[in-house]
């Protein structure tokens, strides 16, 4: 008897990497290993922006597994890093280095939950806008119902679905400003569990749209003109924020110090100018601001954060075609080596 494996891993594609996969055949005396346990593979990495032609095998190591809920069964996908044939990380492997930031401010218990929106596409078309014009402005489509203002909500279900059925620690959804936009939400986990959870519940949200005819883009502006753009706000916190205020307040002067809210924001990806115009709820990509519940800042602390004391913050800066490995990185490395400094841990 046999069993399926998905190998997910992320491509080399610029600006925006792309999710590839292809299914292993797997015998059943392999049923008991899981994540780093599982086979390394390889592919042409020459078909996808990773090699050149006369050198073009790349290796895929298995990182994380998790039940394959479109499969069932004993089915399972894994999550794959890609590494050269010596054995070393890819260029395009940027999981290799948060996993070496991690590591480093481990002992501050860094945890994150991101907040993924995107967008439905019929064709060409963001799905509920009218062949030829434009539906009614926005403003009734947030956390809406009925069938006049919300579209895909049969798809979103499925999505969720999958992703509980994989064990993936999604924690909400809910339908965003424009139609035919949503956002479903991964955490409070660590860092490099919210980026492999992230990156496979991406990969299901295609999958699953499959199926129904649909595709879906983490195209940051998927719309010109005024309509919201896509983000992927990031929530953060340590121990020492989960414990007292001055820590919330360390966090958030350290990501507007010097030189870090361009080395963020070029990070957070691409076409970020294009949402990040200080209008449609945001900062202006070239300003750094925070503020106790204010979403038209860079950083937003929650009332109820600065009510109680402690908790965490919101970075509004984030893309959704952000790579969660590396806005988990930036921030882990610049907010914890500030708290570090300041005896904050």
């Amino acid at each position: 008897m046999t069993f399926k494996a998905e190998y997910i891993w992320i491509d080399g594609t610029e600006p925006t990497a792309k999710l590839r996969s292809k299914t292993k055949i797997m015998a059943d005396s392999q049923k008991s290993a899981k994540g780093a346990e599982l086979p390394i593979w390889g592919f042409d990495g020459s078909s996808t922006n990773q090699a050149e032609g006369h050198a073009s095998d790349r290796v895929l190591k298995p990182v994380a597994s998790f039940p394959d809920p479109i499969r069932g069964g004993d089915d399972i996908l894994v999550m794959c890093e890609v590494l050269n044939i010596d054995m070393t990380p890819h260029e395009s492997n940027t999981r290799a280095a948060l996993s070496e930031v991690a590591e480093k401010f481990g002992a501050q218990e860094p945890i994150f939950g991101i907040e993924q929106e995107y967008t439905f596409f019929d064709g060409e078309r963001p799905l509920g806008f009218p062949v030829g014009g434009f539906p009614a402005p926005q403003g009734g489509y947030y956390c809406g119902v009925g069938a006049d203002e919300i579209f895909g909500r049969k798809i979103v279900e499925a999505h969720l679905d999958n992703c509980l059925k994989a064990g993936l620690a999604i924690s909400g959804i809910n339908a965003e400003v424009m139609p035919g936009q949503w956002e479903f939400q991964v955490g409070p986990v660590s860092p490099l569990e919210v980026s492999d959870h992230l990156w496979v519940a991406r990969w299901l949200l295609y999958r699953t749209a499959e199926d129904f005819d649909v595709s879906a883009t983490l195209d940051p502006k998927p719309v010109k003109g005024d309509w919201n753009g896509a983000g992927a706000h990031t929530n953060f916190s340590t121990k020492a924020m989960r414990e007292g205020y001055d820590a919330i307040i360390t966090a958030c002067e350290s990501l507007g110090e010097g030189s870090k809210p361009l080395d963020h924001v070029k990070n957070y990806g691409a076409g970020i100018d294009d949402r990040l115009t200080g209008l449609h709820e945001t900062a202006p990509w070239n300003e750094y601001s925070y503020g106790v519940s204010d979403r038209g800042a860079s950083v937003r602390i929650p009332w109820q954060v600065e009510k109680d004391g402690k908790g965490y913050i919101e970075d509004r800066r984030p893309n959704a075609n952000v790579d969660p490995y590396v806005v988990t990185r930036l921030i882990v490395d610049t907010c914890c080596s500030a708290l570090e400094k300041a005896g904050q841990v």
